[in-house]
């Protein structure tokens, strides 16, 4: 799940994923660059062996010849325990004799805390004869408060995933959530990363409440409604135990939300803009006209 979470993210916005994950080799004009996601299967010694698979390995080429091409080879790390130094080592040699270069970085990104071997060193006393570090990015090591204000989408949408007070909880989802809304214009990908941010965020039932008393109402941000509509939806279905009662939980909290929004003088297209929704669903829930609650609101 988390590979697979990680794979979308970096292949969605390459760019910024390789400058935060991996700014010290990235440089400043990745974004003039051309990144290729490259073959994640690695050739077998055999047929029938196992063959080892990457996360995302991504070749960055230059049309001008500013800089060689470079090949980023970036791991997702879920549990710190099972790490191998020596099958990124492995993987490593398999692509570079693969791609016939030796211009590789390898990237591992730490999900959770722990330690991990960071270099590698083969030889004798008297001699290195293989060498092998990484660099890494321990998510939990960083302060998510310093990335409030960040321009780069990726580092906005792992906030739930860095460190962060337990009374500054609420305040960090809501920075990730206005992140996304500000820094990716693109609806579908707003809902899909909406769910990035719920999924590791993984808001309580409680802080769902408080999230929405804080911060729909009073400061009149609809970010992150989604989240509470699908939950709501979820608590009055599981309640009356049918389709009905999802539809009509996240009815009632559209109406509320769309309400207090008119009320603070937005209008109507706005109200659509702002939600992701059809004009005429704001008019029909507003006039309370029955209406089949979009899915990706149950």
């Amino acid at each position: 799940m988390h590979d697979q979470n990680f794979k979308n993210l970096i292949l969605d916005y390459p760019v910024q994923a390789l400058e935060f994950f991996a700014g010290k080799e990235a440089g400043s004009d990745l974004s003039e660059a051309r990144i290729v996601p490259v073959r994640q299967e690695q050739l077998m010694d055999r047929l029938g062996d196992r063959f080892r698979e990457l996360d995302t390995p991504l070749l960055v080429e230059w049309s001008d010849g500013r800089r060689e091409a470079i090949l980023f080879v970036v791991e997702e790390e879920t549990k710190t325990s099972q790490f191998s130094i020596y099958r990124l080592a492995h993987y490593c040699l398999d692509l570079a004799e693969l791609m016939g270069t030796d211009r590789v970085v390898p990237v591992v990104i730490f999900l959770r805390t722990g330690n991990q071997r960071s270099y590698l060193r083969l030889g004798s006393d008297s001699c290195a004869y293989m060498e092998f570090r990484y660099l890494m990015c321990k998510l939990k090591s960083l302060p998510s408060v310093r990335y409030y204000d960040s321009d780069n989408i990726v580092a906005r949408l792992n906030l739930p995933n860095m460190a962060y007070p337990p009374e500054d909880r609420l305040e960090m989802y809501l920075m990730a959530q206005t992140g996304l809304a500000r820094l990716e214009t693109n609806p579908e990908k707003q809902r899909k990363y909406a769910d990035f941010i719920d999924f590791y965020a993984d808001l309580s039932e409680e802080e769902v409440i408080r999230y929405r008393d804080s911060y729909l109402s009073e400061k009149g941000e609809i970010m992150g409604l989604v989240s509470v509509l699908k939950e709501e939806g979820r608590q009055e279905g599981r309640q009356e135990g049918r389709q009905k009662g999802r539809q009509e939980g996240s009815y009632n909290t559209l109406y509320s939300v769309m309400q207090t929004m008119r009320k603070n003088g937005i209008a109507d297209e706005n109200i659509a803009k702002m939600m992701n929704l059809d004009l005429y669903i704001v008019k029909k829930v507003l006039n309370r006209e029955e209406i089949e609650i979009p899915l990706n609101l149950l």
